[in-house]
């Protein structure tokens, strides 16, 4: 299966895999629907929730929503929710809805990052996820009959091409995927944007009762979260947004949006950080280390010469990594994982010293998944709400652009679009492309890390300037977001803002708790 940088820095917080999760949830196919030229109309009924229980302490429901929201009382299809309800019922504050990231299913790995939440917030909210129309155990986007057919169809793909030979396969694959994928899935194709899902939040909202939206959100969930904002802004609770798409670049241009976004230059510079402080650090600390930042430096420049040259093998479990692994191998997105990421590195590197040619082998068996999650799911929303471009020359001739400000990096963050460029349009009348200043309710949270791979921190500070009513704290750090990258004095403020509204002093900057490399706390 290929493997996809957003996909990669969107799941913030860590996902521990769930054996035996016990959700029987109805996902019929949806039926096609035409959509009107107006925009939606009239109101569609609240679902009704029949909560069951499910796995351990949890409780399971499905929604029946409308297909095309401009025919509310057309085509229906499921979305599936799961909860934890407070745990101190006197305390109830309300719903917490979350999303994790992606756009990807959510469900799944609930259980698992339930018990990280703060005590607090488990106390005092029902906390909820639900899989996105289109993903996991609601009406899903599916074109292949299983995991494993899909993992072979595309087994000759790297994870990003490199070379005319590679780009030929890239394009012959997805422009093969994309026309299965039009094929299978037409009518929900027409409605699975991201605005769609905000509508569906909406209707969930109401569903469990709650006058107001109150939202979690963490990277690609803050595109979710804004759009809603700006669709309902009356019912906005209190609402955080932690790693933030800059939605106007999002929405809007003519680059692969990751260009636009500039996460190519993002992770570049955080794996300059990382080869930094690395080289700072001993090697009990950091593997990689060279005695210094510049020969750290050099030595990663090396080992990508090598392995351009001559794939090498590693053991346990022996895998072959190429140039394209070794850049997609470093975990810059969680600090926490850095020194793992290092110890890899210096496996290439002493694999790639004997200069001997690797035979070409068999990728890597993907996991078990409880629930079908093919990348479909992913671009069938990613694709209608970014506006990429729409033929496959665009992408050769971006990727060596990025490839000249951002190296690998910014060959893999271009490149993991392509599929749009063949991708069914008929998802694009339900888009919001703003405006995003609609004021709301309830002033939004905004948490940014300064040194974020994946949505740099100016992204954040266009969120904050681009909605109406917003307050940004900074915190002074790597990875991905604060929720998997964590600041005490950050979730201090995050919590009370979520329990009373309360936010920070303007201007407030938080620390990281983690030093990259550092000698653990004790």
């Amino acid at each position: 299966m290929i493997r996809n940088p957003w996909k990669r820095f969107s799941r913030p917080v860590t996902a521990i895999a769930v054996a035996g999760l016990l959700i029987t949830l109805a996902v019929p196919v949806a039926a096609s629907a035409t959509a009107a030229a107006s925009g939606p109309a009239a109101s569609p009924p609240v679902p009704v929730l029949d909560w069951h229980s499910c796995d351990s302490g949890f409780q399971c429901a499905t929604a029946r929503v409308p297909l095309d929201y401009r025919q509310p009382d057309g085509t229906t299809i499921s979305i599936a929710l799961i909860r934890h309800q407070a745990t101190d019922p006197a305390e109830r504050a309300g719903s917490l809805f979350f999303n994790g990231g992606g756009p990807s299913e959510q469900i799944a790995s609930f259980p698992g990052e339930y018990p990280q939440f703060p005590a607090t917030l488990r106390e005092r909210f029902d906390i909820i996820k639900f899989d996105p129309r289109g993903f996991g155990y609601s009406t899903a986007v599916r074109c292949f009959s299983s995991q494993a057919a899909e993992s072979q169809f595309f087994s000759a793909l790297p994870p990003f091409p490199v070379g005319p030979k590679q780009v030929a396969t890239w394009d012959s694959t997805y422009a093969r995927f994309d026309a299965l994928c039009a094929e299978r899935n037409r009518g929900l194709l027409d409605h699975d944007t991201t605005a769609d899902v905000a509508r569906d939040m909406n209707l969930l909202r109401a569903a469990v009762g709650d006058p107001v939206l109150n939202y979690l959100g963490l990277s690609y969930g803050t595109a979710l979260g804004a759009t809603y904002a700006n669709l309902f802004p009356a019912t906005v609770g209190n609402m955080v947004l932690d790693g933030n798409v800059n939605p106007v670049t999002w929405t809007t241009g003519t680059q692969p949006p990751f260009m636009r976004l500039q996460s190519g230059q993002a992770s570049a510079a955080s794996m300059t950080a990382f080869l930094d402080l690395c080289g700072q650090a001993t090697t009990a600390r950091c593997a990689f280390s060279a005695g210094s930042p510049a020969a750290t430096r050099e030595k990663w420049s090396t080992l990508l010469d090598r392995l351009r040259r001559h794939p090498v093998t590693i053991a346990s479990p022996p895998q072959v990594y190429t140039y394209a692994d070794a850049v997609t191998s470093v975990d810059l997105g969680s600090v926490a994982d850095w020194p793992d990421s290092a110890a890899l590195l210096q496996q290439l590197w002493l694999a790639s010293s004997s200069a001997t040619s690797a035979p070409a082998g068999p990728p890597p068996v993907p996991g078990p998944s409880p629930v079908y999650t093919g990348p479909e799911q992913h671009f069938a929303v990613l694709c209608p709400d970014t506006g990429n471009p729409r033929n496959t020359a665009a992408y050769t001739a971006d990727a060596r652009l990025a490839y000249s400000e951002a190296g690998g990096f910014g060959l893999q963050w271009t490149w993991t679009t392509e599929a749009c460029a063949d991708w069914p349009d008929g998802g694009a009348p339900d888009r919001y492309t703003g405006p995003w200043n609609r004021p709301t309710a309830n002033t939004i949270l905004l948490l940014g890390n300064t040194g974020d791979p994946a949505l740099p921190y100016q992204d954040s500070v266009a969120m904050s300037h681009d909605l109406a009513r917003a307050r940004l704290l900074t915190v002074e750090g790597y990875g991905h977001t604060e929720a998997s990258n964590p600041s005490s004095c950050a979730l201090g403020y995050e919590v009370s803002y979520l329990l009373t509204g309360a936010l920070p002093p303007r201007g407030t900057v938080c620390p990281e708790d983690l030093t990259p490399f550092s000698a653990p706390a004790g």
